[in-house]
């Protein structure tokens, strides 16, 4: 039996800040690319200034996916990004262009890639109390709940992003192995036993390290940038819109935003705990990257000589040996 060809797919991940919307417009204007978003907060209309999502200019220079598909009061998970997400990666080779994968979510990545797993339901009430501690006694105490469940979920979900963090706490408590074996299985083990992975594609994995305090350098003048830019008005007029509970709202800049509003914040502190606490989420996020053996890191941002032409030869080579395994005609 003849095995079907495989398409190729590019995927560039990297800290926040890093320069992979640089890096992903470019190799997709030099190799027919179309890029899919992997954020979980640019999936959401109207969120402009804190999401640090491709400008308009640059989504005009190539095609991008998986940006402003819902409304903030609307739920996007890492199964309805997913879904659509694979839509778009069909789309994208049918019309015989390259799929380029650009961000920073892990989960949301490898639901995409590894599929997502059969999880269980919650037990009744217990998300209401977990939602209730983290009212009462702040979501930092719930994420450390979270980090002695599972350490690798911690490091992906940011403690303000609530919702994920009582889902993960649910799933590895659901879970045991077995009724004579009482071992709660964390989210993250479950996943990579999940279904459904991703088939059809040969995957370059591409991963971005800048040097830890030129990434810093940057992750501070882009948290200072966005409330030049207005995201403290922003923040109003979301908040006008949808409440301030609106779960991305809860994200990072706009919860500063919001508690300058709030007048719990100056607008010199709120700068300062956006660039902290973005500088904390980089690190999170590579640690959660390293885990994968298959990355090719390059060493510096997006934007630099030889990270571009490093991975102008890895994409070549990949493309070349797809070409090579099934030639056309």
């Amino acid at each position: 039996m003849v095995k079907a060809p495989e398409h190729p797919l590019i995927v560039l991940v990297g800290p926040t800040a890093s320069g992979k919307t640089s890096l992903a417009i470019h190799l997709a204007q030099h190799s027919n690319g179309e890029i899919v978003s992997c954020d979980s907060v640019a999936v959401y209309r109207e969120m402009e200034i804190g999401t640090a999502k491709p400008s308009h200019e640059e989504r005009v220079l190539v095609p991008h996916h998986m940006i402003d598909i819902a409304w903030p009061d609307e739920p996007c998970t890492a199964g309805d990004y997913s879904r659509q997400a694979r839509e778009a990666l069909a789309g994208i080779t049918e019309r015989g262009n390259l799929p380029i994968i650009a961000g920073g979510t892990g989960l949301y990545l490898r639901a995409l890639v590894d599929g997502l797993f059969p999880a269980p339901p919650p037990k009744p009430g217990q998300r209401d109390r977990l939602r209730n501690i983290a009212s009462t006694r702040g979501p930092a105490y719930l994420h450390r709940i979270l980090a002695r469940l599972d350490k690798a979920a911690a490091a992906a979900i940011h403690a303000n992003d609530v919702p994920k963090v009582v889902r993960a706490i649910e799933v590895s408590i659901a879970t045991s192995q077995s009724l004579h074996q009482n071992k709660r299985t964390p989210m993250t083990v479950q996943w990579q036993q999940g279904r459904d992975a991703l088939t059809g594609y040969s995957i370059l994995r591409l991963g971005l390290n800048p040097p830890r305090p030129l990434l810093y350098e940057r992750i501070n003048q882009r948290a200072a940038a966005m409330f030049d830019r207005g995201l403290i008005e922003e923040t109003e007029r979301l908040i006008a819109r949808y409440g301030e509970a609106c779960r991305p709202l809860t994200s990072l800049g706009y919860a500063e935003a919001a508690a300058v509003l709030r007048n719990n914040l100056t607008r010199d502190q709120a700068i300062a705990q956006a660039q902290q606490g973005h500088r904390n989420y980089a690190k999170r996020q590579l640690t959660w990257f390293r885990r994968d053996p298959e990355i090719h890191w390059l060493a510096g941002c997006g934007g630099d000589m030889d990270v571009t032409n490093q991975s102008h030869r890895l994409v070549s080579a990949h493309l070349h040996k797809q070409e090579k395994a099934h030639p056309q005609g």
